[in-house]
């Protein structure tokens, strides 16, 4: 057994799961050089709701973010999360764009791409991972773990073999939920070492208590890397905390060997930009408290959170619970989708209309339709014809590629958003979130002309 890595995830991850993603570039420098002397494997600080987040709530450039960075960080590898042909949206967009962005994003300093499709979709991924590996960067192919009749383990053991043949140069278990048990990570762990050489990480949560518990059985069964958070950044709807494994496993072979004073260094820092978020109401307490009922009805800690807003909006919190227990059937209903982005949003309406309206399918938000015709992929099990009558009628399905559909857009959304775009990458910025990246570019030539008198 060699020594773990560690991927830390408090720059991604780890706040988008407890303070929505509302880090600012500016808290984030000041730590860079320690966290660069910490000996992480690898730092992911891009991609996610983090694109999104900086352009609507901060007023701030995603890529300037990133160059910035890349500037403090001269020894650890810079890992970003991308959806493959959703890229950090909520759709499928052309391939142009997909391999555009995803250059871009490699030239500005990420060297790993943790890369995933909700639907588990390998047809979804290969434009990705082409463009990555062109690129010379490192294409880590992510498993979205969930559990269902069709979702064993040999399916994922499949899923594997096919990441591998399509280029994947390591592979992740993405337990977005935080649902994957001790043993049964073992088990699955064990499995796949079996059928593959890549190197294999765990990412999962802490919202149902039993992240670090998984973490640790999954450090026995062999795998190569796992994703913790600092400990401010830790725990809740968070990865478990990176300080608590080191010390948990010092002086064992598995021990990471960080530098402990640098991961005390880079706490201390972040308890101190932590007390803001605590003070001004970002940090709800109850992201931080341990919530098992994820782990029955599998649903990931930002779903919980979206799902109560929800319902108070409609003044239905007292249905939450039917809210719940209508999750898993719409689940059913459909294929057995993994809950994660988009996915999770759009199983979460339909179960909340569902429940609201009093009538099961009364009710049937658009992308619910597009889904159930083919256009977000394939799901793991076959819709039922009933189901697929209820929701798109006689309509046909789609077997092909969905993005097969798409035509190349790049040209065309450069001309559209024309002189307020000052780069390729204000255009890559445009075709994933057009209103919002309008407006930022807007107030950004109000202030340049401002800044000019």
């Amino acid at each position: 057994m060699t020594k773990l890595k560690i991927t830390e995830t408090s720059l991604r991850d780890g706040h988008q799961s407890l303070i929505a993603t509302r880090l600012t570039t500016d808290e984030i420098l000041p730590v860079l050089s320690e966290m660069d002397k910490a000996g992480y494997y690898s730092m992911e600080v891009w991609g996610g709701a983090t694109f999104d987040t900086c352009l609507r709530y901060l007023n701030e450039d995603p890529w300037e973010r990133l160059r910035k960075i890349r500037a403090y960080i001269k020894n650890t590898k810079l890992q970003m999360l991308s959806r493959g042909q959703n890229i950090l949206g909520y759709k499928n967009y052309p391939d142009d764009i997909v391999e555009k962005f995803h250059k871009n994003a490699i030239y500005e300093g990420i060297d790993i791409v943790r890369v995933f499709d909700a639907l588990n979709d390998i047809r979804n991924l290969r434009k990705t991972i082409e463009t990555v590996k062109a690129e010379g960067a490192h294409c880590q192919c992510a498993i979205s773990y969930t559990t269902s009749p069709v979702h064993t383990k040999d399916y994922y053991l499949k899923l594997i073999k096919d990441f591998e043949n399509a280029g994947a140069d390591s592979i992740c278990i993405k337990d977005m939920s935080g649902i994957l048990l001790p043993f049964d990570a073992y088990e699955l762990i064990k499995a796949i070492k079996k059928v593959t050489k890549l190197p294999l990480e765990l990412h999962t949560h802490c919202t149902g208590g039993i992240g670090e518990m998984t973490m640790l059985t999954a450090v026995e069964a062999g795998i190569d890397i796992v994703d913790t958070a600092i400990s401010p950044l830790s725990s809740g709807t968070s990865q478990p905390a990176t300080e608590s494994l080191c010390l948990a496993l010092r002086g064992t072979e598995r021990d990471p060997e960080l530098n402990l004073n640098s991961l005390n260094d880079i706490a201390d820092y972040f308890k101190d930009v932590m007390k803001k978020y605590e003070e001004n109401g970002t940090l709800n307490v109850k992201v931080l408290m341990t919530d098992p009922k994820a782990l029955i009805y599998q649903i990931p800690g930002g779903m919980l959170s979206n799902l109560l807003v929800q319902m108070k909006s409609l003044n239905a919190l007292d249905k939450y619970q039917e809210v719940l227990e209508e999750v898993p059937r719409v689940r059913k209903d459909l294929g057995y989708p993994p809950l994660v982005t988009p996915l999770s949003q759009m199983v979460g309406a339909q179960a909340v209309f569902n429940v609201v309206s009093g009538k099961r399918y009364n009710i049937i938000p658009t992308e619910i339709r597009n889904y159930v015709r083919g256009m977000y992929g394939r799901p793991a099990a076959p819709i039922s014809d009933e189901i697929k009558r209820l929701i798109i009628g006689n309509e046909e399905v789609i077997t092909v590629r969905p993005a097969d559909l798409l035509e190349d857009s790049y040209d065309r959304l450069k001309e559209e958003i024309g002189c307020l775009a000052q780069s390729e990458q204000d255009v890559l910025s445009y075709a994933l979130f057009p209103q919002v990246a309008k407006s930022f570019f807007e107030k950004r030539t109000q202030n340049i002309s401002l800044g000019s008198h």
